[in-house]
């Protein structure tokens, strides 16, 4: 059946419901190094997986809103590029009032909310490359009235060369559809079991990232030992294997002890997540 015609729900909805599912997903998914998961916290002082529900819920209005003017405007342009800036900044002010001021899910409204809104677009084009490139064509579109001052992900950006969230998606979300999807068709096909598929899905990601939350807490330091760490747990035979956990259990340490949560790879888990759901229905 297709993934956006259950239930009797209008197309909004559900897309808000996938988005949801995504970023509730993600953040059960255990063992996770150095993130909040089922086990605790992971690098956050300031984060627990109640509030990570809680936020993700708290963010499911946002969502449908933006499937909704997608819907209403019907095609890519600066109108809509605008709408959507306005719906996630009023999104991003009811996650804050609903964590206390923490930021929670600040980069997933901006990638799960122009694949909301790109999948909203075209129902009937479902296919993950089909959503991340109408999703590119949205992010290159310049929003006039977004706040000017610089998050700490794109200043760390800018002082590092490395490509931030906005630029993620201006291309197409390259981490996931080249990494993380991949691998995570990869492990199920290898029955791995649906939680050691995501994991495997997580470290793809985290392989080639520049995971911009890394760079600003450890620098390059940190995001070395994320990328070699995660390709040495997929080289052991990934998660799933006793090779690959020790490997997992070694990096999640290792990132603890730099205090380098892997933010950024965890935002396009949920997006790939997403994807994944919606992927060539029809």
């Amino acid at each position: 059946m297709h993934a956006l015609k259950l239930y009797k729900l209008t197309l909004a909805e559900r897309l808000a419901d996938l988005a949801v599912d995504a970023l509730i997903d993600e953040a059960d998914l255990s063992p996770k190094p150095a993130l909040v998961d089922r086990r605790g916290n992971g690098a956050h002082s300031d984060l627990h997986l109640g509030l990570m529900h809680a936020s993700a819920l708290s963010l499911w209005p946002a969502f449908k809103e933006m499937a909704e003017v997608a819907i209403e405007w019907g095609q890519i342009g600066l109108p809509l590029r605008e709408a959507l800036g306005r719906i996630g900044r009023e999104g991003e002010q009811a996650m804050l009032t609903t964590t206390g001021g923490v930021n929670t899910h600040r980069g997933a409204i901006w990638a799960l909310g122009l694949l909301v809104a790109a999948a909203a677009l075209e129902p009937e084009s479902t296919g993950a490359g089909a959503v991340a490139l109408r999703a590119a064509r949205l992010a290159l579109l310049n929003d006039c009235h977004a706040p000017q001052p610089l998050s700490h992900g794109a200043q760390v950006a800018q002082r590092y060369g490395a490509r931030g969230a906005r630029e993620e998606a201006q291309l197409g979300f390259p981490s996931v559809l080249q990494r993380g999807l991949p691998q995570l068709k990869k492990s199920r096909l290898q029955h791995h079991g649906e939680q050691n598929a995501r994991l495997d899905a997580l470290l793809a990601i985290m392989t080639d990232l520049a995971d911009t939350c890394v760079l600003y807490r450890a620098g390059l330091e940190g995001l070395l030992a994320m990328q070699q760490g995660a390709q040495a747990v997929l080289d052991a035979g990934g998660s799933a294997s006793l090779a690959g956990r020790r490997q997992l259990h070694e990096l999640d340490q290792q990132l603890l002890a730099l205090n380098a949560s892997p933010g950024g790879a965890a935002d396009l888990l949920a997006a790939c997540l997403f994807l994944d759901r919606i992927d060539g229905a029809s």
